[in-house]
């Protein structure tokens, strides 16, 4: 059971005034009764099943009334004798049924405070809805009318956002944003037909799967292409503050679509589904696209510095291979040298430094 601010085992001992009420039933139903009374008391509403409530919760609960153990979940109550116990739980802590009213109120409940953070998970909407309960006093539907309310309320949510950015796009921004789904010869005067029979065929993809590719390996053309990803986007100038109020996880929620949709299928939805999708995916996609062109040129310059190295060490071990000794020659042959001044080269220098040697030197030694 949920943590209601006790111990397990505190869940499920009976106050004295608890008990007292347990007590006045019939013996029969005292402990589907006290089992009900508990449950609600730490949770805010009744087990829908018998699977919810723990079997040493029930035998602490019989052993304090030393009453038999249940057969088959009879301790649960059914029909009108159930239903009046319950109405008399809910009185004892203030709660009611919830109404059609309450529904409703909790659906935009929902919208205004909870669909936006969850990226479209119905199972945290849930959870927060049985929460607002609880505050509000009001015993939970059941958990096909919660899942209900919570689907409407993300639902809601969902129109309101996209007709809220699709009224803030002027119309150049929301052509320039579906032109993303037809291929790039589309400017020249094909219709809208001809593009999406030309990408069926594997003819002149959309222009979006241009921008979803992954900038490769680094080097000058992967950067010259991740630019141009980068200008393109620039190009339509989507406003900066579009989506200053917007939930991260809406906005990743659009993203996702249009990652994984193929063009032409993201043409059939709504006109404020499908620019709110792509303006979405364009504003995300613009800062992916600056951090990969961080990266990438600190990868380029690196391996550029890497390479310069090795052509460096290759040169002086070049260098090195080409002259061996270089200083001891160039000692020796300066003292041949002062030793006869003014003898003849070949007599005096090439039996100390051959010829090629000198050559050598000559070819290694800085212009």
């Amino acid at each position: 059971m949920a943590d209601g601010g006790g111990s397990k085992e505190d869940q499920w001992v009976l106050a004295p005034a608890e008990r007292e009420l347990v007590m006045t039933k019939n013996r029969a139903n005292r402990l589907g009764f006290a089992i009900l009374l508990t449950f609600f008391r730490d949770r805010g509403r009744f087990p829908r099943d018998e699977t919810e409530v723990e079997v040493q919760g029930i035998a602490a609960l019989a052993k304090q009334l030393d009453a038999p153990a249940p057969i088959d979940g009879e301790a649960f109550l059914t029909g009108r004798t159930a239903e009046r116990l319950r109405g008399e739980i809910r009185v004892r802590f203030g709660f009611r049924e919830a109404t059609v009213a309450d529904a409703e109120m909790l659906t935009e409940w929902l919208r205004d405070h909870v669909a936006g953070e969850v990226g479209g998970d119905i199972e945290p909407m849930i959870e927060r809805l049985e929460g607002r309960c609880r505050e509000l006093a009001i015993e939970p539907p059941k958990p096909d009318r919660m899942e209900r309310i919570a689907r409407s309320a993300l639902r809601s949510h969902e129109d309101r956002f996209h007709s809220c950015v699709y009224g803030r796009l002027p119309p150049a921004t929301r052509e320039r944003l579906d032109a993303l789904l037809r291929p790039e010869e589309s400017g020249h005067g094909e219709s809208a037909v001809e593009d999406a029979q030309g990408e069926a065929a594997g003819n002149a993809p959309a222009v979006l799967l241009k921008l979803r590719g992954s900038p490769g390996r680094p080097s000058l053309a992967s950067m010259q292409d991740e630019l141009a990803k980068l200008e393109l986007i620039r190009g339509i100038e989507l406003s900066a503050d579009l989506f200053d109020r917007t939930s991260p996880r809406d906005l990743e929620r659009c993203r996702q679509r249009v990652s994984v949709e193929v063009p032409r299928d993201l043409r059939r939805h709504p006109d404020a589904a499908r620019l709110t999708w792509l303006a979405a995916f364009v504003h995300l996609r613009a800062r992916s696209l600056t951090d990969d062109l961080v990266d990438l040129l600190i990868e380029t310059i690196h391996q550029i510095g890497a390479r310069a190295e090795r052509k460096v060490e290759r040169e002086l071990l070049e260098d090195l291979k080409r002259v061996s000794g270089k200083q001891n020659l160039l000692f020796n042959l300066a003292d041949a040298t002062l030793a006869q001044p003014d003898g003849v080269v070949r007599d005096v220098v090439f039996p100390v430094v051959g010829e090629q040697t000198l050559r050598d030197l000559l070819t290694s030694s800085p212009a």
